[in-house]
């Protein structure tokens, strides 16, 4: 079903907008530290996200792992987009070892607010659809909360459908608790 080595013939891709030229690529093992860096700031920007600054921590030998694992699975895809040597995003796609679940996998991105406004979430997006098209995965799924109806608004012109609510799913800074909407984008 899929295709072996996939990930390795991902080619970079370079993009400009609004003067700002950016790479997206698959991570590479010494992009570990700075992931770890970006991934903690990320988590400090914005209320999108499972986890506040902190939680959830990954150090550099945990991405280090991470990146290896995803290198090595065909149904796994690890991408950063990076300007001028900085990473200033990434996007995971992760699929299951369970056979039942092998034609799936979820994604997820993250992007420093600094970059919000450039697409670069949007072109991690779209090379990450890109690569499961080619390596025969019919099912991408992502969690979105409600709040976030630019990223809804983009899931669904790139063919997401809200597949289901988790109601009262997290509990934000304001006090009050807000649900996460189920996407599937079905290749």
């Amino acid at each position: 079903m899929r295709l072996a080595g996939c990930v390795e013939k991902m080619e970079s891709r370079t993009y400009v907008v609004r003067g700002l030229s950016y790479v997206v690529r698959v991570a590479q093992e010494t992009d570990a530290k700075e992931l770890s860096e970006v991934r903690h700031l990320i988590d400090g920007e914005t209320e999108y996200l499972d986890r506040e600054q902190g939680e959830g921590h990954l150090s550099e030998w945990d991405f280090k792992e991470l990146i290896k694992k995803d290198a090595d699975e065909n149904n796994h895809l690890f991408l950063v987009a990076e300007t001028e040597g900085t990473i200033i995003g990434f996007s995971r796609c992760a699929g299951s070892d369970l056979k039942r679940l092998s034609h799936q996998v979820e994604f997820g991105v993250g992007v420093l607010e600094e970059y919000w406004g450039y697409r670069v979430g949007k072109e991690l997006l779209q090379q990450s659809i890109r690569w499961a098209e080619r390596s025969g995965i019919l099912k991408m799924t992502l969690r979105v909360l409600e709040t976030n109806e630019k990223a809804i608004e983009m899931y669904k012109r790139f063919g997401f459908e809200v597949e289901g609510v988790l109601k009262k799913d997290k509990r934000l800074s304001d006090g009050k608790y807000y649900s996460t909407i189920l996407m599937a984008r079905f290749t």
